[in-house]
């Protein structure tokens, strides 16, 4: 007999139907799993005979052949432990075949016959739903993740026994739900605030202006001047995630298995910042069995990059692409994957090897050369795609000194909020989210210049060598800037402004 279980691959975030058909013919005892399945879908027959053993059940001494259709898809991954072992069962009649196609069905077994938790179940429950199947039975550690999606009925099993009750009908799992609202409405708490920030009014005033239009920035400094405080801060003035947000965002680190326990989606924007000792492939996403990396990580939200000229140069050049279009394209022999990638990337680092080039009160030991080789891991290319370049000087005694505290995170956020939402409202129905995604096209056509301030970009493009690339990111910064300040038509001062944030030693 021939029995056919609907599972779910994943390539990259997105999921596929799998067509788990499994085939009993008398002859000599085997067991064989085909469709390009990796190493953990071939150890799957050890763990699908225990567990269906050590479940009290009869395993078939017959030849067994598993097909993972499509068979030109590389399969990945332990979940289909549990539809394996339920096309066998079904093959032989132990499990009720009526129902079986209303059910998509994805589980780790372990030896014992339990259900353990699987990565990527949120892409897997959408994949059901847009495949039109509305029954998912899965682990119950990955229940909660799975029941944001709505009308989707999802029934979480503890082992296989219960799965196969279920089935068959002798007892029912009850079908899990959330408290969506509840858990996307709740208010959130940061750990830091922009009001213990002593001084550095021009350096909050240009990170207000980055997260107000999800724009790239590059700080310089000496060490203790606050560049590492600062950019903690920033998601405490970022826009809170939509649903579909924070959907994509909870895809994400459901996949790469970095999704915290007990929370089945979520409601903050990541901030992520590696060790500078990270290799491209950890920062970018790949592998031999591709996973996302730090930069898809931080989607929506802010990717911190510290002490940026002790990076590795092959690894920010990675970043390049990934930058540039919103995703990371990992292409592989059998597929290509892609992961997005729609990060505020946030630089710091110091501006020579000693650190005291900038430091009025302290002597730069550093030579000219040293300082070049220094900073020269940041490619032109790469300082072409930063949109914001501050440069940061150490906060004097008096600021310090100061018992007042400086303005709210939450005040900021009110501005930086209001500016996201005058951008939403003008790019309604083109794909465009924040000016930082503006295109060629799209820069001509909302952000056009007056005759003052195509005189004034026209001297600073030839005084300061702008490259064609450097001229859009201007124009993007100073769009930006005149929705913070409410205006839609771009004026001087906004354009002045924009430019001032370009100019680096």
């Amino acid at each position: 007999m021939i029995a056919i279980i609907k599972s779910c691959g994943l390539i990259g975030i997105d999921g596929y139907i799998i067509n788990v058909e499994t085939d009993i013919q008398n002859g000599i005892p085997s067991f064989e799993v085909v469709g390009l399945g990796d190493t953990a879908v071939k150890e799957a027959k050890e763990r699908v005979r225990s567990a269906i053993k050590n479940s009290g059940l009869e395993f078939p001494v017959k030849r067994i052949t598993i097909n993972l259709a499509p068979a030109d898809l590389k399969k990945e991954g332990s979940f289909l432990d549990l539809p394996i072992a339920l096309g066998i069962l079904t093959a032989i009649g132990t499990v009720s075949n009526n129902t079986i196609n209303d059910f998509l069905i994805a589980g780790e077994l372990s030896l014992d016959g339990t259900i353990k938790p699987i990565k990527g179940a949120l892409s897997i429950a959408i994949c059901a739903l847009e495949n039109g199947i509305k029954n998912f039975i899965l682990p119950v550690d990955n229940a909660d993740e799975a029941s944001v999606i709505k009308n989707l009925n999802v029934f979480p099993a503890n082992n296989l026994i219960d799965v196969i009750n279920h089935l068959n009908g002798t007892k029912k799992i009850d079908s899990h739900h959330v408290d969506l609202e509840n858990i996307f409405n709740n208010p959130e708490k940061y750990e830091y605030d922009f009001c213990e920030v002593k001084g550095q009014e021009s350096v909050k005033r240009a990170l207000e202006i980055a997260a107000a239009g999800s724009h790239s920035c590059l700080m310089i400094g000496p060490p203790g001047s606050g560049k590492t405080m600062l950019a903690r801060r920033l998601p405490s003035i970022l826009p809170p995630l939509t649903f579909e947000e924070a959907l994509e965002v909870t895809r994400i680190y459901s996949i790469a298995g970095c999704l915290p326990t007990k929370t089945p989606l979520i409601t903050k924007r990541p901030f992520r910042s590696p060790h500078h000792t990270i290799s491209a492939v950890a920062l970018t996403g790949g592998g031999k069995y591709p996973k996302p990396g730090e930069i898809s990580l931080a989607h929506y939200g802010v990717l911190f990059l510290d002490e940026i000229p002790e990076f590795d140069r092959k690894t920010l050049e990675a970043m390049r692409q990934p930058l540039e279009d919103g995703n990371v394209t990992i292409s592989r022999l059998n597929a290509s994957v892609a992961y997005p990638s729609k990060t505020t990337l946030i630089l710091a680092g110091n501006p020579c090897p000693c650190g005291n080039a900038f430091d009025p009160s302290k002597v730069c030991t550093c030579t000219p050369l040293q300082i070049k080789n220094y900073l020269g891991k940041l490619s032109g290319p790469l300082l072409d795609r930063i949109d914001i370049f501050i440069e940061i000087l150490p906060v004097k005694y008096k600021e310090l000194d100061d018992e007042a505290y400086g303005e709210k995170s939450e005040t900021i956020r009110k501005r930086v909020i209001k500016a996201r939402k005058i951008q939403l409202e003008r790019y309604k129905g083109l794909k465009i989210y924040s000016n930082s995604q503006l295109s060629t096209s799209a820069i001509n056509r909302f952000c056009k210049l007056d005759g003052e301030c195509k005189i004034l970009i026209k001297n600073a493009f030839e005084k300061l060598g702008l490259s064609a690339r450097a001229y859009g990111r201007i124009l993007k910064v100073t769009r930006t800037i005149a929705d913070l300040d409410g205006k839609e038509k771009i004026e001087a001062k906004h354009l002045a402004e924009a430019i001032q944030y370009r100019i680096r030693n």
